[in-house]
């Protein structure tokens, strides 16, 4: 459920820079900058025809950015979601009084039931796909053993399993979900798989239940009952029960899950298997911004042991993360380090060196691909060997900086360009429309342009004397590149009120007289003014407030 607007929409219906008024504008603050468009654009006070009908297209834009931001739910529901939100049908049964919070929380009702409308169309497909790779022969081989046999001299990688997993959900109904699953797994050439239908119903706001079938030609057929429920804001149980049918008879299986919200960002479990591998576990995992932990301890049959992992999130776009974590009971320990970071906008690349005793070296790869997951457990050695911990660690490392450099880097790049050449074309006829708009309010302003500059030139006050608002090309490695900029020195000259220009937060795309000339791209505004007879110029970020004159503009002060 989308729950904001995009970035070229945004830019092409903000009220607030149209307005020309903060984000925290009060009732006196809208009727003030109203009244100075509705003095610039009234349809009465041109006499041209052509100027008359472009006057009136532009007042009835200014009229509608007020009626919004002057009704107290409008407001709510526009900062919220924006000019989409408005568009959004329920919200006139919706009472006048709500706050914020209330009026997102409609919001998503609303949205949830244009959902439920389209769920026969859906389906969730999930999927792994987990290759084992035994590369013992590059480490632990005896190089005698292959002196006398023909190509002895090349180590040996084979693959020795493999498991495939797949499962869709269909939607029944609002309440209801069948979901279908299927897996095969192969080891030292010896496999068999499994399917399952599960059918799941949504009970209440705080729990559902599910009832799982399953057959396969190593376990027989498998029947299961699931349910979850929350029993109180931060408590909430799982059980699970089933019943394996096979040569020997019936194996009965039961699971619970007690889980408890400890604080904010900290949850316990405490988990009691009773069939086939009994056991008991608890552990504790807190998730926050910067950092997971998990701690964990098991009591079971055939396996007890303590675990502890430490995963560190970098706040950078690529979402990269380090993670480190041990493990030790009666099977030995297992020391595990590794790192994961974001490659495309739906894919993640993750590697993971594994040093266990007695299990040796490992080096997992994860890719996640949407919601693929493509597994490559690679087991290196069956001792712990430095050359295989030092390979296992360096090798992926240079192996991903360069397949950074050579194929990601440039693949990410070219994605990006694409993205911004579709979101050119798909806005380029509202382009087209502003540009039109922004060309007939400069006309519009002439008269009143002509006045304000006479106003100033009497008291030395301020004059525009050039402005231009796009992308401006200052660095010298992008010189090729040619700078997309508009003239804004009317539209500016005209904000002048009392010998001071004022602009908000706001996107300046969307102030009167303007629009935008490099849709997707980082913009500027360049402003060359005079102001008691002194020359100035200043260079404004696009959403950075501006406020002229400054004594820090002066361009005599820096020489």
């Amino acid at each position: 459920m989308a729950s904001s607007l995009d970035e070229d929409e945004i830019c092409s219906d903000d009220y607030y820079s149209l307005l020309n008024v903060r984000r925290e504008a009060t009732q006196e603050e809208l009727k003030a900058a109203y009244r100075r468009l509705c003095m610039l654009y009234h349809p009465d006070k041109h006499r041209d025809p052509e100027l008359k009908r472009q006057a009136e297209q532009l007042f009835n834009l200014v009229h509608e950015a007020y009626e919004v931001l002057s009704d107290p739910q409008a407001r709510a529901i526009y900062d919220i979601y924006g000019k989409r939100g408005l568009d959004v049908e329920g919200w006139e049964v919706v009472e006048r009084k709500r706050t914020p919070a209330e009026i997102r929380e409609e919001y998503e009702r609303l949205q949830k039931e244009r959902e439920e409308r389209r769920l026969q169309q859906r389906t969730n497909p999930k999927g792994t796909i987990s290759v084992g790779i035994d590369a013992t022969d590059l480490f632990d081989r005896y190089e005698e053993d292959y002196e006398d046999m023909v190509g002895g001299g090349i180590p040996h990688v084979e693959i020795n399993k493999m498991h495939i997993s797949q499962s869709i959900e269909a939607p029944l109904t609002s309440r209801d979900t069948a979901i279908l699953s299927g897996s095969l797994s192969t080891h030292n050439g010896n496999g068999g798989g499994t399917i399952n239908l599960a059918l799941r119903r949504v009970t209440s706001a705080k729990g559902w239940g599910e009832v799982e079938l399953g057959a396969g030609d190593t376990h027989g057929p498998v029947f299961g009952l699931k349910m979850f429920r929350n029993l109180t804001t931060r408590f909430f149980v799982t059980a699970q029960c089933g019943l394996q049918f096979s040569s020997r008879g019936v194996r009965p299986g039961l699971t619970t899950v007690l889980a408890r919200h400890l604080d904010k960002n900290t949850m316990g479990y405490l988990q009691w298997r009773w069939g086939i591998q009994s056991s008991m576990n608890t552990s504790i995992v807190r998730d926050t911004k910067s950092s997971h932990f998990t701690f964990a301890m098991q009591l079971g049959i055939p396996h007890t042991f303590m675990m502890m992992s430490y995963q560190y999130k970098f706040q950078d776009d690529d979402q990269t993360k380090i993670k480190g974590s041990v493990k030790s009971g009666f099977f030995g320990t297992v020391v595990e380090y590794g790192a994961e970071r974001k490659i495309s906008r739906h894919s993640v690349l993750g590697a993971t060196v594994s040093l266990g005793v007695p299990q040796g070296v490992s080096l997992k790869i994860k890719l996640n691909r949407a919601s693929q997951t493509y597994f490559f457990p690679i087991h290196l050695t069956d001792q712990l060997l430095p050359s295989a911990v030092f390979y296992a660690t360096v090798g992926p490392l240079v192996f991903y900086l360069v397949i950074q450099r050579l194929i990601i880097r440039p693949y990410v790049q070219a994605q990006k360009e694409e993205d911004l050449e579709k979101q050119r074309e798909s806005s380029a006829s509202n382009i087209a429309k502003k540009k039109q708009e922004a060309e007939a309010a400069v006309l519009l302003m002439q008269e009143s342009v002509r006045r304000i500059i006479e106003a100033e030139e009497s008291r030395m006050g301020l004059i525009i004397l050039n402005a231009w608002y796009g992308k401006f090309v200052t660095d010298n490695s992008r010189k090729h590149e040619r700078a997309k900029v508009i003239d804004v020195t009317v539209p500016l000259q005209c904000l002048v009120k009392d010998s001071k220009l004022i602009l908000t937060e706001a996107t300046k795309s969307g102030l009167p007289g303007f629009y935008d000339p490099c849709v997707g791209e980082e913009k500027s505004l360049k402003v060359l003014y005079q102001f008691r007879g002194v020359m100035h110029q200043v260079l404004s970020g696009d959403t950075e407030p501006l406020r002229i004159p400054k004594q820090s503009h002066r361009i005599d002060a820096d020489t």
